[in-house]
């Protein structure tokens, strides 16, 4: 088959090996532009060794083009037609897909960890993603020890990958140390020390991986009857929190009263004088002389 001739083939006969989730507006955007003027550059496949019958076509890149062909309800889309392995197709697919997004994203972080696991050393994965092999290294160390909370801290660049691994490699005593000497580095200063600090107590009482968001108690559907009963139950919170409150202000009255009465006795005065009590908290002198009541 041609390397560079351009051809028109079946849409539903293309078998997509490594789909992808796509930003919806850039999607949109995308359709909208090949619906005014045309698709600007085709995709890329190769003949399938799939069994099934349906599919004479692997897609090598242009999922996100494919896709728009669909949605505009074409049958056909121009593909240039290459010879290429399944393993070779599915490492195009996904170095086409690294190239398109920021090196610091969770998704390359997850590729480079397929990569890994399909048998590609770091030289040959720092090679085809443009990536240092130190950065490779750090990411998959992370990865294999199941460090989830760390490397959504790297993806959101409150920490620099290098030290995000000497905290995983480092024990709770270590851990002060490490932060440390990313202060002297200048990798870590200011907020972003204090975020590395928040995620590394988050790690210490949560663990490495990221919380799953949780389903409803037992799986048990929210009914109209316990949703009057939670409403009941938070009115009674409430009640309760106001009934504190009242019973705790009766008593700062009373103490105010007190104290009154004994910074109007002389005794009282001389006897704080003797044990060296001259000064009292501005807070309380204010209350007593009633410039500043109790909440």
């Amino acid at each position: 088959m041609s390397n560079d001739k351009i051809q028109q083939i079946p849409i539903n006969r293309i078998r997509i090996l490594n789909p992808r989730k796509r930003n919806a507006q850039k999607f949109r955007d995308m359709v909208d532009s090949i619906s005014l003027v045309g698709l600007k550059r085709p995709i890329t496949v190769t003949a399938t060794n799939s069994t099934n019958d349906s599919y004479l076509y692997d897609l090598v890149c242009g999922q996100g083009r494919l896709e728009a062909f669909e949605l505009l309800e074409q049958t056909k889309i121009p593909a240039i037609i290459i010879d290429a392995s399944t393993e070779d197709c599915f490492l195009m697919s996904l170095i086409e897909n690294l190239a398109r997004r920021h090196h610091s994203s969770l998704e390359l972080m997850r590729d480079i960890g397929t990569l890994s696991d399909r048998g590609y050393s770091l030289k040959e994965i720092a090679t085809k993603t443009g990536l240092t092999r130190e950065y490779v290294k750090n990411i998959l160390h992370l990865i294999r020890h199941g460090e989830e909370r760390l490397l959504a801290a790297v993806e959101r660049n409150h920490i620099p990958v290098n030290v995000a691994v000497e905290i995983a490699m480092s024990n709770d005593d270590q851990i002060q140390q490490a932060l440390t000497d990313a202060y002297e580095r200048n990798e870590l200063r200011g907020k972003k020390l204090q975020k590395a600090r928040r995620i590394i107590e988050q790690r210490r009482r949560r663990g490495k991986a990221m919380a799953k968001p949780r389903n409803t108690a037992s799986g048990r559907k929210i009914t109209a009857h316990a949703m009057v009963r939670a409403y009941k139950q938070e009115t009674e919170r409430q009640r309760a929190m106001i009934l504190k409150s009242d019973a705790t202000e009766r008593r700062l009255l009373f103490i105010i009263s007190a104290l009154k009465e004994l910074f109007n006795d002389e005794n009282f005065i001389t006897l704080l004088r003797a044990e060296g009590l001259e000064t009292v908290p501005r807070q309380i002198v204010d209350l007593i002389h009633n410039r500043k009541q109790p909440a």
